[in-house]
């Protein structure tokens, strides 16, 4: 199970919001590339970048954080926020980007999602944030009527690498990992989940690997290798 160690970015600094409000970031390093070094340094193999003003604006405004990030690590890494066309899928597959986190779009534009899966065969994964169940859009600003199992089995044959599940009130709240609605999704799905929001302990991630066999094969971890409640070595361990 591979972990993913997030940094999300804000006015080009790397911050954590609480339950996805906008107004309650916390700033953990004004160099989000000097973070993604101590994350490859620490032994992490991915990471998991989200441009948190561009999932607002629909539009990458974070480019420069980003391409610097890029230019400085050499672990892969995957990019969700405000990627809602196809040129912004091209052009950020062509800076080096191992991955794009397709979210609003996949609600709004599904055959676009499809095509880029196969245009980019496991280079495109789907971003699905949900709110008492429920799909939010948009930064999370927005909440659909569609659940987020619903939205999921759309994209069942559409041959993404990776749907990455966001619990909205549990991310950044440190209160724990939704467990049941992450494993319930696994289950039904044949698309591989990445489990997100609201792990705080290393009892988050031996539960979640506990439950790998359902589909269950990486987890994105943020305030808690901040805050110091996950060390990272013994994170990588528990996952192996």
């Amino acid at each position: 199970m591979i972990l993913y160690p997030a940094i999300d970015l804000k006015n080009g600094q790397c911050v954590r919001l609480l339950r996805g409000d906008m107004a309650k970031a916390t700033v953990f390093n004004d160099d989000p590339a000097a973070q993604a070094c101590l994350f490859q340094e620490a032994g992490f193999k991915w990471l998991h970048l989200v441009d948190l003003d561009g999932a607002i604006e629909g539009s990458s405004i974070n480019s420069a954080a980003v391409r610097n990030i890029l230019s400085q690590v050499k672990i892969p890494a995957q990019l969700g926020g405000g990627i809602r066309n196809m040129a912004a899928i091209d052009r950020w597959l062509d800076a080096g980007l191992a991955r794009v986190i397709l979210g609003t779009v996949a609600l709004e534009d599904p055959e676009l999602v499809k095509t880029a899966c196969r245009e980019y065969p496991g280079k495109v994964a789907i971003g699905i944030d949900a709110r008492n169940g429920m799909v939010a859009v948009k930064g999370w600003v927005e909440t659909s009527t569609i659940s987020a199992m619903e939205l999921a089995l759309r994209f069942e044959d559409a041959g993404a690498a990776a749907i990455v599940f966001t619990d909205i009130d549990r991310d950044g709240a440190m209160g724990g990992v939704n467990l049941d609605a992450t494993v319930d999704l696994a289950f039904a799905l044949s698309t591989p989940i990445i489990a997100s929001g609201g792990v705080s302990s290393l009892h988050d991630l031996k539960a979640l690997k506990s439950e790998e066999q359902s589909g269950i094969n990486g987890v994105i971890v943020g305030r808690a290798l901040y805050d110091g409640g996950i060390e990272p070595a013994a994170a990588l361990e528990a996952l192996k």
